[in-house]
């Protein structure tokens, strides 16, 4: 990997691939601890629970997570990058204490700074589509919902 740890820039989408890929493991626990340099002082995170700024809230967030699972694994389909956004198609695989591993399907934009640093991260996923479709009578409710309302 050729990553220019001087400014820690992810010159490639395979080198982003890959230290995405190591940040998620069927074999144990998550852990964040070797991304966390690629992300900027004042990262905005974002996703369908949560808007987060700053990277010490950040970092404490990603940790909350690796202390709840058993297991997380995310397995990335697709990326692409233009100039300095990137975006990943990823299905997320994760197990809690007492419950079975569940996928979560979703995508992920990145947009890095000046200095290769990210910035900004919205991570976009339906969790209660995917959580719900577990469930017989509430997938059926919750689909007629968002048919209904949405679509």
């Amino acid at each position: 990997m050729t990553t220019d740890v001087s400014e820690n820039k992810l010159v490639s989408i395979e080198e982003i691939k890959e230290v995405w890929s190591k940040t998620y493991s069927g074999e144990g626990k998550p852990d964040w601890s070797h991304i966390f340099p690629f992300y900027h002082e004042h990262i905005i995170f974002q996703d369908s629970i949560q808007s987060i700024e700053g990277k010490v809230k950040f970092e404490a967030m990603c940790n909350r997570l690796a202390k709840r699972c058993k297991s997380l694994e995310m397995d990335i389909y697709h990326i692409i990058k233009n100039d300095n956004v990137v975006m990943m198609d990823w299905k997320m695989t994760m197990s809690f204490r007492f419950f079975p591993a569940k996928p979560i399907y979703g995508s992920t934009r990145l947009i890095f700074d000046s200095k290769g640093l990210i910035i900004e991260q919205r991570d976009y996923y339906d969790l209660w589509g995917d959580i719900y479709d577990e469930i017989p009578i509430i997938r059926s409710i919750y689909r007629w919902f968002m048919r209904a309302f949405f679509g």
